[in-house]
């Protein structure tokens, strides 16, 4: 990934309780900092380096506490590699630490921490901090949630879609595993919305998209609007077979919405065409090559008669 994961629509992101992660090899510290912000936050504690990192990938906290001196990883290995992972680089680090010197908090702040709490840690300090860098974690998750959301259908936009694209590229070709893409369309939407008027077709964009998103397998599936009536599927980690068969899942979980469209010319209902396309991504081949792919499967499924799959 090259992008942290798109926030959630549904909260009210200003109201949340915010997640923390106390890291510090001594458990005393990690108490005495639970005790101070148990009240209003979700406090989580991890012991080592490893742990915190294991953490953060299965999680993704609001704020890591990150004590500097621990044995094996210190802490300022663990905020480099934090920052360095597209996943957890927009997390806040505020380090603990009881260092003095001006030399000492470079370092710190070279690693790409946020602030620092000094030792013995001073709770209504410590309590104000977190809420600063909290305040600012949120509105920084709205503007991505704006910045990354279809308004009308309320899920990821084409905006999003390309940065994640190139993401999951980049991580499938590191991987060498495979990715796989569904370029969606509605079947005569133009009709449609000529014959019901458009407030009706904004309506029914919008059940297209949410039985899309209902039908994917996975958390990191992402569907995304395209544009105008066209939807993007991307499939990570998923061959071809395997995307055709979530292709025509969506297909059968469109038409079984039974939205009426009496404008069709192979049905009655609003159906989808779909064009499936997969690849292992490496240097002979290119995201932009994976999208033409699956928009020749998308022409051929319009060209054999729409509400259908094709693939290849």
């Amino acid at each position: 990934m090259n992008i942290p994961a798109m926030p959630s629509l549904s909260p009210d992101l200003g109201q949340r309780r915010g997640q923390l992660l106390v890291v510090d090899d001594q458990p005393i510290n990690i108490h005495v900092i639970h005790q101070a912000l148990t009240a209003d936050y979700d406090v989580f504690a991890a012991t080592s380096g490893e742990q915190a990192l294991a953490f953060c990938q299965k999680t993704l906290p609001d704020l890591v506490l990150l004590d500097v001196v621990m044995p094996v990883m210190d802490g300022l290995e663990v905020c480099r590699r934090l920052k360095q992972n597209p996943d957890t680089q927009n997390i806040p680090v505020v380090f603990i630490t009881a260092y003095q010197h001006p030399e000492e908090e470079n370092i710190c702040w070279a690693a790409g921490g946020v602030d620092f709490v000094n030792k013995p840690v001073n709770p209504v300090t410590l309590r104000n901090r977190v809420k600063a860098h909290l305040t600012l974690k949120f509105q920084a998750d709205m503007l991505r949630m704006i910045a990354f959301n279809d308004g009308l259908t309320h899920i990821a936009n084409r905006r999003y879609f390309d940065v994640r694209l190139e993401a999951e590229w980049q991580r499938c070709s590191r991987n060498g595993s495979t990715l796989a893409l569904l370029m969606i369309d509605i079947d005569f939407f133009k009709r449609y919305n000529d014959r019901y008027g458009h407030p009706t077709g904004d309506d029914s964009l919008r059940q297209v998209a949410a039985a899309l998103t209902a039908n994917l397998n996975r958390p990191f599936d992402l569907v995304a609007r395209y544009g105008g009536e066209e939807f993007v599927c991307l499939l990570p980690d998923t061959d071809l077979a395997g995307a055709t068969a979530i292709a025509k899942k969506l297909e059968l979980a469109v038409r079984q919405l039974g939205i009426e469209h009496l404008g069709s010319d192979i049905g009655q209902v609003i159906t989808i065409s779909v064009g499936v396309a997969a690849s292992h991504p490496d240097q002979h081949n290119t995201s932009a090559s994976l999208v033409q792919q699956a928009d020749v499967q998308l022409y051929q499924a319009k060209q054999q008669g729409r509400g259908r799959v094709c693939a290849g």
